[in-house]
């Protein structure tokens, strides 16, 4: 589907829907968010992530008179049950949530519970500039199409983090991992199943040692979840022991496990943002000696996005934030690894010559890898894969 078709069609869904704001133009827009406030639920793990959604709040304020509330969230699934409270009671407007930072079995559960607004994400001036019609995973979360209901914020691929004076040639895959916890006992762990990292953990250890991954990119049934992941949790039983305090402890998040390897707990670390062991480095809160990889068979990648509820009262508002967080600038900022270093999901050759120069010069990161290095990411599996997954190891090791 081309631009214009793309646009068509969310304006057409949108007055179905009997969305007047679809028709009204973008200046409308902006004026009508001035003197709103968005509560912005996002994650809050990472000291680099809330700095700089306190600085787009400073922004946001001062170009367009929104107030930005960041609502500090640990788990998002939480924010979206309080929606679907709030739709139960029959509460259509003045929701207690505007904006949220989203993907995966998140935005499946409210898209399938119709707690959406939209499609807004074709109204936003600026997603002109990602080039979505040549980049699917701005069209897709998780396998699962948008449809406009969501807007990207950023690029997330898997590395994991080594101090190379301790650990110069890390495991490149799952078994290689498997050999070396076994010699090094105690010496590797990962986050908790129930965080998105540990999780993905595991939804990358069933990437490679599942039969026939394509089948990752369907859903998850009860015919065949347990034959395909039967690999994958025999290769688990193996490594549990091995881990970390006896694999019967785990690090809250990736931050957590992040100060286990500075602290010498640990020798690997994971992470979900490429760039982010060199602002860890540059803060002082990993040794300069830190450096990233991925495993040999690739890693997973996603979108991450921006998703408005349907019964949010400062809709627009919240476009205009979401339109902030895609404008070149804001992304340029996002990106640099001294700020906070999430990859931009800006086509830089859809930019002019002065803004794709913010970009080319902004600081690599000693232990940031090159796109070549990244190498072409892994897609995710449909939600339906984790949500089992976590369910299952729950099942199998926290009774």
């Amino acid at each position: 589907m081309n631009r214009l078709l793309a646009a068509c069609f969310c304006l057409v869904l949108c007055l179905a829907a009997g969305d007047s704001r679809a028709a009204e133009p973008w200046g409308k827009v902006v004026e009508q968010a001035d003197g709103q406030t968005v509560y912005w639920n996002a994650w809050a793990g990472s000291e680099a992530t809330n700095e700089y959604i306190q600085w787009v709040a400073d922004e946001v304020e001062n170009r367009f008179g929104i107030t930005l509330k960041h609502v500090k969230v640990a788990n998002l699934a939480e924010s979206v049950s309080r929606v679907l409270a709030e739709k139960s009671a029959g509460k259509t407007d003045d929701g207690s949530v505007d904006l949220l930072w989203i993907n995966g079995e998140n935005f499946l559960a409210m898209k399938q519970n119709d707690l959406l607004y939209g499609p807004f994400a074709e109204r936003l001036p600026n997603y002109e500039l990602t080039n979505a019609d040549d980049w699917p995973t701005l069209t897709e979360d998780f396998t699962v199409p948008t449809e406009g209901y969501e807007a990207p914020w950023g690029m997330a691929q898997i590395v994991f983090l080594h101090d190379t004076r301790r650990l110069p040639d890390p495991p490149r895959s799952m078994n290689e991992l498997l050999a070396w916890a076994k010699k090094n006992p105690g010496r590797f762990t990962h986050p908790q199943v129930s965080n998105f990292m540990g999780s993905t953990f595991l939804k990358q250890a069933l990437y490679e040692l599942a039969e026939d991954p394509e089948v990752l990119q369907e859903p998850a049934t009860d015919s065949n979840f347990q034959r395909v992941t039967e690999p994958l949790w025999a290769w688990y039983g193996k490594l549990r022991p091995h881990l970390w305090r006896d694999g019967e402890q785990f690090p809250e998040n990736a931050p957590a496990q992040h100060q286990l390897l500075a602290d010498a707990e640990v020798d690997v670390s994971i992470s979900f943002h490429p760039p982010e062991a060199s602002n860890l480095i540059q803060n002082g809160l990993l040794p300069p000696t830190v450096r990233t990889y991925v495993l040999d068979g690739g890693t997973i990648g996603n979108t991450h996005f921006l998703a408005i509820p349907f019964n949010s009262s400062s809709k627009e508002a919240a476009m205009v934030t979401a339109n902030f967080l895609l404008s070149p600038e804001a992304q340029a900022r996002k990106q640099d690894p001294r700020v906070w270093g999430d990859l931009t999901v800006l086509d830089l050759d859809g930019l002019s010559d002065e803004q794709r120069k913010v970009f080319h010069e902004l600081p690599k990161g000693a232990a940031t890898l090159s796109r070549e290095e990244l190498g072409d990411p892994l897609p995710e599996p449909h939600p339906s894969w984790m949500n089992r997954i976590v369910e299952e190891w729950g099942r199998r090791y926290s009774g």
